[in-house]
């Protein structure tokens, strides 16, 4: 018997590198792809028109990345990262303040009766305003400047973090609230103690799926009205159909939104270990 259990155990233990390897494989093969289908095509049309510019090949993809990130402009700016900044910091200030805002704004309807019956009606309609449609009045409120495009990142995403927020804050049991005021807690002490605790790894993952309605926006108010950002120059190479600057951007956008995903997922992980595997 012992020696079955060894054996079973080394069973065990094949069987689970096996599932690693196998998902690793799995993980990289829409990649692998991808790739092979992109190589193919652009040699084909390559191959008809050496001068194709829809699909360029490898090496003026990598050209195209080299001069935007390491050949400086007539402005002696390197594009790329100079659009970079410019986006990450419109990004960082709106999504930002949509999530304070909305965990605010959640957190306190979800637990006053008053709040909810006064802000809930007017939240749901809000939200029901499709952010791109503002743009125009946006613009004409506050400029064409940063302001107009924060507000624009803010107003998209914060009406649906709030709602997040309240649903979660619904989901608290009753009693834990009537436990906390028959102990003595404030109404204060028991939204920012111990309702707040709860919630708040569910704010990470409310930010985590606002990551991308957030560049959408983004991109969307730079390519009408900027003079810098990532949409920026997508739209203004786009007239010269220089696509080996646009996908190596589409591609580094892509990036960037999965390195802030990363570490929101990091963050839930290591700072919140109570939270359940399917919240991660």
């Amino acid at each position: 018997m012992p020696g079955h259990g060894r054996h079973t155990r080394r069973w065990y233990g094949i069987l689970a590198a096996m599932s690693g390897r196998a998902s690793l494989v799995l993980a990289v093969l829409p990649f692998a792809l991808l790739a092979a289908i992109y190589l193919y095509g652009s040699a084909a049309r390559h191959a008809e028109n050496p001068d194709d510019k829809v699909m360029p090949t490898v090496g003026q993809l990598a050209d195209g990345i080299w001069r935007a990130a390491f050949e400086a402009d007539r402005k002696g700016e390197y594009r790329l990262w100079v659009d970079t900044k410019a986006s990450l910091r419109r990004l960082a200030i709106g999504l930002g303040l949509a999530a304070l805002v909305g965990l605010a704004v959640g957190l306190n309807i979800g637990v006053l009766p008053i709040a909810r019956a006064a802000t809930y009606p007017f939240l749901i309609f809000f939200a029901k305003i499709p952010p791109l449609a503002l743009l125009p009045i946006l613009f004409i409120l506050f400029g064409v400047e940063e302001k107009a495009k924060i507000i624009l990142i803010f107003v998209g995403v914060a009406p649906v973090i709030a709602i997040d927020m309240y649903l979660r804050a619904r989901e608290i049991p009753y009693e834990q609230v009537v436990k906390a005021l028959t102990l003595g807690a404030s109404q204060p002490e028991v939204i920012y103690k111990v309702v707040l605790p709860q919630i708040f790894p569910k704010l990470l993952s409310a930010v985590r799926l606002s990551l991308g309605p957030a560049w959408l926006f983004l991109i969307a108010a730079e390519s009408i009205a900027a003079d810098v950002g990532l949409g920026y120059r997508i739209f203004v190479v786009r007239r010269y159909m220089a696509m080996d600057v646009i996908i190596p951007y589409v591609f580094w956008i892509t990036f960037l939104g999965y390195l802030m995903d990363l570490a929101l997922r990091l963050w839930m992980r290591w700072g919140f270990r109570w939270v359940g595997e399917g919240e991660k």
